[in-house]
């Protein structure tokens, strides 16, 4: 009877063997298997207003490299700490206002008309371009550069907008480079910034 667990043991450690090697193989090659594109651009040209009321069309930032963050100026902590943030690490780049521009593009069209991003824009001290834009046009921007936001209902009419909160880092060709965390360290957002400004 010992003789006959064993051998049923190893016929099952033999099986279980068999079946590993089955999954853990590698896929054979398919012929003619389709080749998937590998994305090389990110986002895509926007039309979108700016503080004054004016059009404002991406291919005015041509030749600058700039630093794009979506929020909204009823923000109570994340968007004014980025754009703080931004403004901080621009003047510890050393290269003065020009080395890179800040857009903030808010993602609350129904409160945020030109004059709000305008006033929240130059609460800053130092150059910023704000940009609101209709309903749709905001929701186009949104769905080319990968932003996700939704509002969240308050006390009455008051409310508040989950967003995302990642700076996206483009350099002067507009090609995007890189993102910029929340939490992500000031040292390495910096050498980022130094790779779009360079």
């Amino acid at each position: 009877m010992k003789q006959l667990r064993l051998v049923l043991w190893g016929l099952v450690a033999l099986a279980l063997a068999g079946l590993a090697f089955l999954l853990l193989r590698p896929a054979p090659p398919v012929a003619n298997a389709p080749q998937v594109a590998v994305q090389s651009s990110f986002g895509a040209p926007f039309n979108l207003v700016d503080a004054q009321g004016r059009p404002f069309a991406s291919s005015q930032l041509n030749g600058t490299p700039y630093a794009l963050f979506f929020g909204f100026t009823h923000c109570p902590d994340v968007c004014p700490t980025t754009l703080a943030r931004l403004a901080k690490l621009r003047t510890e780049l050393g290269q003065g206002d020009d080395a890179f521009r800040i857009v903030f593009v808010t993602v609350d069209p129904d409160r945020d008309g030109p004059k709000e991003v305008g006033a929240y824009a130059d609460a800053f001290n130092t150059p910023i371009v704000g940009l609101t834009g209709t309903a749709a046009q905001i929701d186009r921007v949104k769905k080319d550069f990968g932003i996700y936001s939704a509002k969240v209902p308050g006390d009455g009419a008051d409310y508040s907008v989950d967003h995302t909160a990642t700076v996206l880092l483009f350099d002067r060709n507009g090609k995007f480079v890189a993102t910029i965390a929340p939490d992500e360290q000031d040292g390495p957002a910096l050498d980022k910034i130094r790779r779009i400004a360079g």
